[in-house]
């Protein structure tokens, strides 16, 4: 399963269709000075009680790099400018059902730090409105006695890895997820 895309992505981003390409998507795990996570706490426009945790970013638009497309959503997603934007550290696909469509979906997910802690909700998308409940710091400690839903699923896991041994050589591929 995936984090549900809250971005607002243009109509026809979804998957509509057998052979359509899957949604190039850019996801942002970002440190603050003490290793701690930012995640979005988001759910269903028409059901707030199916609710997840997940990492900043989204869709790629026109002509952007996935670099450029990760530094967008972050800054229009937190508020969070000031950051220095590392490797790509985990590659995954995945499909979802969220507010009425099908998306597919293929992640590269960056490794970014931050001295920025203050977040600020105002720059979000109308679809984002709708489907975003807040955002918090997570620690690992903290992120792995999560009972809440959490994307991508091993993501408690991953971060305990990336802290511990830093990043890999080359991006990891994870799992494919199909909700």
């Amino acid at each position: 399963m995936s984090e549900r895309p809250a971005d607002g992505s243009a109509p026809g981003t979804a998957a509509d269709g057998p052979g359509r390409a899957p949604r190039r998507v850019a996801r942002v795990i970002l440190l603050d000075p003490a290793d701690r996570v930012l995640l979005l706490h988001g759910f269903e426009p028409e059901d707030p009680s199916d609710d997840w945790w997940f990492t900043p970013g989204g869709g790629v638009e026109g002509t952007e790099s996935r670099e450029e497309a990760a530094l967008r959503e972050l800054a229009e997603e937190t508020g969070i400018t000031d950051v220095e934007l590392g490797p790509v550290i985990w590659q995954r696909e995945c499909s979802f059902p969220f507010d009425g469509r099908r998306w597919d979906q293929d992640e590269w997910y960056y490794l970014a730090r931050t001295r920025q802690t203050a977040t600020s909700l105002t720059g979000l998308t109308r679809l984002e409105q709708r489907s975003v409940a807040g955002l918090r710091w997570w620690t690992s400690a903290e992120l792995s006695a999560a009972r809440e839903t959490v994307y991508p699923t091993r993501l408690a896991e991953l971060l305990r890895t990336l802290l511990d041994e830093g990043p890999p050589s080359a991006p990891v591929v994870l799992a494919r997820e199909i909700v």
